[in-house]
């Protein structure tokens, strides 16, 4: 079998950040970068699920929400990919640095009842805002 194109990337050599990963059939893939990979701090499951529901609901409540096709986490736990059409990497940016600063507004995980989520007990509303307050300082970093 071929090497999908996410594992042909030297994942020693990614930083934090935010990344154009690929581009296919119109629809641009993200790389939202929180965690360097292999570094040994990861985000834990219960912040990844809930940084999953937040920022989910945000952006697919922002006024791009129908250029938003998926956002999702990464299964190593360093990170989400966002999958775009019609938007570039500074309109990306920009969205995500506004999304972030409105999921730290909230005080409850959206779609944490039994019947919305396949394990809604596996939260951690506090630790999901101290990693979105991290990488939004990384992306206000980025445009500074």
């Amino acid at each position: 079998m071929e090497r999908i194109p996410s594992f042909s990337k030297n994942h020693d050599e990614l930083k934090q950040g935010l990344y154009i990963s690929m581009q296919m059939h119109g629809v641009t893939t993200f790389d939202l970068r929180f965690k360097k990979p292999n570094a040994g701090d990861y985000i834990s499951p219960k912040a990844l699920h809930t940084i999953e529901h937040l920022l989910a609901t945000v952006l697919r409540n922002s006024e791009k929400k129908d250029d938003i096709i998926y956002f999702g986490p990464m299964g190593c736990r360093t990170g989400f990919y966002l999958l775009t059409v019609n938007m570039d990497e500074e309109e990306v940016r920009a969205l995500l640095v506004e999304s972030l600063k409105t999921a730290l507004t909230f005080t409850e995980v959206p779609g944490n009842r039994r019947e919305e989520c396949g394990n809604y007990l596996e939260h951690d509303l506090e630790d999901a805002k101290r990693e979105c307050a991290a990488y939004l300082g990384i992306l206000e970093a980025l445009h500074g």
